[in-house]
């Protein structure tokens, strides 16, 4: 009898294999798309499903280790008829629909591995983080469970944001792996994980809940690659057909270009730039403009001056609203938080130290007649050349954001002016990254994408990446390509 292969040696050995194996996959995916169902592969070394799917980033991963998905589920229309097109088979639509033990018996097949990337939302920062109270979205992982708990797969991979490590005071995370390890019996770690550690040139971390009825002795990651990377490797080349940049956009960068170029050898603040605090006065330490309002009505201003230093004198109260920043002038906001005091103290310091060349610059510019996301700018590239078009810019609420191009800002559920900007020094114009490159971004092969690219970057923003799902499948399932590595040797001799 053959010794039974290893951990390295089961991944050295295998690797040729799994690459062979992964094409078959992509083969029989393509010819059975129209089927709407999955093709059977026999020598499938595991069988997986993959939850709350979207455009199918764990079963790319998997399917490139040799495994076969065998159900999916995605609510979403056009990313549920897409991913038969991809992938072979007619995901299911709403798992709320999978209501008891036995039709989750009956309806799933038995599988090796779970994955999910159950809703972010409910644990997000940027949204209300109703966490489990969330009447629906928040309720998903009730349901992940119902169906470890039924179907009893040896491995699991689930997907969420960072804070969900942190939600509720840690109560989340300590809820889920109670519920994982004590009433399930499953080994649990989990990893904050992010492309660019492994040669991806996107930073997007993300919790990972890993999980093994076997234990996870012999798990361990693989060490993070230290390569450099640069966000060239996923451009296309040639003519690219994306929505054009607004022009309101296009000229609020040249307006914080001109303000780089002004700004000279002058050390450029490591917090975001709040334009619209150069020239204000309003009170926001041990008072606040709804607090004064409150206490005052719009008298408690009379001597302030509010975004850009319009004076708030003899104003009524909406009016002096319409002339204060977004930040300052929310209802109940009686005391700001030491954060925002900070940042308003600190653009206010850079002002008056540099008002000689800010002033001339607001003249020109007016950047009070911007909205208020571009009157905000954050400067990621310290050290760099002050030019934008040299590197990557992304609108947000929080302001226009340069980045070097080692690494793309993390992808999100976006609008389509989220969406990365190239400057014009990468791609020869300033243009928005297309779906392919951003889809490149999130390691999904070629996969078809949605036909609207405001569905593509809406459903890429939502997308695990398989890069990463790879690096922790791999070791995650050595025992099932063990299992594939001793047949193979026995068959040699």
């Amino acid at each position: 009898i053959r010794p039974f292969a290893t951990g390295g040696d089961v991944l050295s050995l295998t690797r040729k294999r799994l690459r062979e194996r992964s094409e078959l996959s992509r083969r029989t995916s393509k010819n059975s798309a129209s089927k709407g169902e999955s093709v059977n592969q026999p020598d499938a070394r595991f069988r997986f499903i993959d939850l709350f799917a979207g455009l199918g980033g764990f079963h790319v991963a998997l399917a490139e280790l040799g495994g076969q998905g065998v159900f999916a589920a995605e609510w979403e229309p056009t990313l549920n008829s897409l991913y038969k097109t991809n992938f072979g088979i007619a995901p299911w639509s709403d798992v709320s629909d999978l209501d008891s033990d036995a039709k989750i018996a009956l309806e799933i097949p038995d599988h090796d591995v779970l994955t999910a990337g159950f809703p972010c939302q409910p644990f997000s920062k940027a949204g209300e983080q109703l966490g489990f109270e969330h009447t629906l979205q928040g309720q998903l992982f009730f349901k992940v469970f119902e169906i470890l708990k039924v179907k009893r797969p040896r491995r699991f991979i689930l997907e969420n944001v960072p804070n969900i490590l942190k939600h509720d005071n840690g109560n989340t995370l300590k809820t889920i792996k109670n519920k994982l390890e004590n009433e399930l019996g499953y080994k649990v770690t989990v990893e904050r994980l992010s492309p660019h550690q492994f040669g991806v040139p996107q930073i997007r971390e993300r919790a990972y809940f890993i999980g093994s009825l076997d234990g996870l002795d012999d798990f361990k990651l693989p060490e993070p690659t230290r390569n450099e990377t640069d966000i060239s490797s996923v451009l296309q080349q040639g003519s690219v057909d994306v929505r054009a940049v607004p022009e309101q956009t296009l000229r609020a960068i040249d307006m914080w270009d001109d303000f780089l170029r002004l700004s000279g050898e002058v050390k450029l603040p490591s917090f975001p730039i709040w334009s619209m605090e150069f020239g204000a006065t309003y009170p926001y330490k041990d008072a606040t403009p709804p607090a004064l309002w409150k206490e005052q009505k719009a008298h408690g201003l009379d001597e302030f001056q509010g975004n850009f230093g319009f004076s708030l004198s003899g104003l009524t109260v909406e009016q002096q609203f319409a002339l204060l920043p977004t930040h300052s002038r929310r209802p109940g906001d009686y005391k700001f938080p030491t954060w925002k005091q900070s940042f308003i103290r600190q653009n206010r310091d850079f002002f008056e130290a540099n008002s000689s060349w800010i002033l001339p610059w607001m003249n020109k510019w007016k950047p009070w007649e911007f909205p208020s996301s571009l009157q905000k700018f954050e400067w990621n590239a310290q050290g760099e050349e002050r030019r934008i078009d040299k590197f990557v810019v992304q609108v947000r609420a929080s302001g226009i954001r340069v980045k070097r191009t080692s690494t793309a800002p993390s992808l999100i559920a976006m609008t389509h002016t989220q969406v990365p900007i190239l400057g014009s020094e990468i791609a020869g114009i300033r243009r928005y990254m297309s779906p392919h490159e951003c889809a490149a971004l999130q390691s999904l092969g070629k996969i078809l994408l949605p036909e609207s690219d405001l569905h593509a970057y809406k459903a890429l923003g939502n997308a695990v990446n398989a890069r990463v799902v790879k690096e922790i499948a791999e070791p995650l399932l050595a025992q099932f390509l063990a299992d594939e590595s001793s047949s193979d040797q026995q068959v040699a001799a």
